[in-house]
C-alpha cells in the first residue's frame, strides 16, 4: 500500500497573502500545505480521499495519472470545492468517476455541482456514478473500506481504515465505538489544527492523547493551519513516533 498526501492544511485562519507569520514566509516546503487530500493505493487500485479547491495542482503535482474512486469525509466546501477536475479522468478512462459519501454529502453534491446531473449527456461535463455510504463497511472493487464516524462539532464526519491504514481528518471528538475500529491500525493519520482550542477540530495535544489511547506503529498530523507553528520546530516536541505530515509525503506501507 502506498499512501501519498495530497495536501495537509486547512482554509482555517489569515490566508497566506495577507499573513506575514513565520510560518506562512518561511522558505520550507513542509510548511506550504494545500488543502487537505490523500491518495491511497493498495490491491491495484488509486482511491482519493477529499477533492477541496487545490485537487488539480495537486494532482497534476503528484503525477497521479490513475484514480479508480473519489470519496468524501464530510460535504464542507474545503473538501468538495475540486470535484469538476474528475473530468480528466472521465476523458482518459471513458467511465463516469465511482463517488461515495454518506447522504448528506451527495445531497451537497447535487447542489454544488447541479450543472452535472441537470444537463445529462452534455459534452465536457464531469461524469459521476454516486454511491451513498453508511456507517458500515463496504467495498470497492474488492477492497474493504471501514468507516469511522467522528464528530466535527455537531457534523458527523466520516473517516476510513484500509487495513492496517486509518485515515482522520475535520474531527474534535471520536467515541469508544469508533476508537475501537481504529485498534490495530499501524498508520493512524489525524487531524491536529492548532496549539490553541478549537470548536470543530482537535488541537495538537488532543490529538497526541488520541494517538497515545489507539496506540499505532506509527502516526502522522494532518489538516494543519498556520497557527501550529513552524514544521521543524514542532516535529522536535513530538514524540519518536509521530509526525507532522507534510504536502507530498509518501509513505509505503
Amino acid at each position: 500500500m502506498k499512501i501519498r498526501f495530497l495536501g495537509t492544511g486547512t482554509s482555517q485562519g489569515v490566508p497566506v497573502i495577507a499573513c506575514k507569520c513565520e510560518v506562512c514566509t518561511s522558505m520550507d516546503f513542509r510548511d506550504k500545505r494545500l488543502r487537505v487530500s490523500v491518495n491511497v493505493e493498495v490491491d491495484g487500485q488509486s482511491f482519493i480521499i477529499d477533492s477541496g479547491p487545490d485537487f488539480r495542482q495537486q494532482i497534476l503535482r503528484e503525477n497521479i495519472v490513475a484514480m479508480d474512486a473519489l470519496l468524501f469525509t464530510h460535504e464542507h466546501k474545503d473538501h468538495t470545492a475540486g470535484m469538476d477536475d474528475i473530468r480528466s479522468f472521465n476523458f482518459k478512462d471513458k467511465k463516469a468517476m465511482p463517488v461515495y459519501g454518506r447522504a448528506e454529502v451527495l445531497h451537497q453534491i447535487k447542489q454544488e455541482f447541479s450543472y452535472i446531473f441537470k444537463n445529462a449527456g452534455y459534452p465536457g461535463i464531469p461524469l459521476v456514478e454516486l454511491h451513498e455510504i453508511d456507517n458500515i463497511p463496504f467495498k470497492i472493487n474488492g477492497v474493504n473500506i471501514i468507516p469511522i464516524e467522528v464528530m466535527h462539532y455537531k457534523l458527523p464526519v466520516f473517516g476510513f481504515r484500509i487495513k492496517d491504514f486509518t485515515y482522520i481528518t475535520d474531527a474534535n471528538y471520536i467515541s469508544a465505538e469508533s476508537l475501537e475500529k481504529i485498534k490495530g491500525t499501524k498508520v493512524l493519520v489525524l487531524n491536529a489544527l492548532q496549539k490553541e482550542p478549537h470548536i470543530s477540530h482537535f488541537t495538537l495535544q488532543q490529538a497526541l492523547e488520541i494517538v497515545a489511547r489507539v496506540q499505532p506503529e506509527k502516526a502522522y498530523f494532518t489538516h494543519m493551519s498556520h497557527k501550529i507553528g513552524l514544521h521543524v520546530a514542532v516535529q522536535k516536541e513530538l514524540p519518536e513516533n509521530v509526525y507532522l505530515a507534510y504536502d507530498g509525503l509518501v509513505l509505503n506501507l
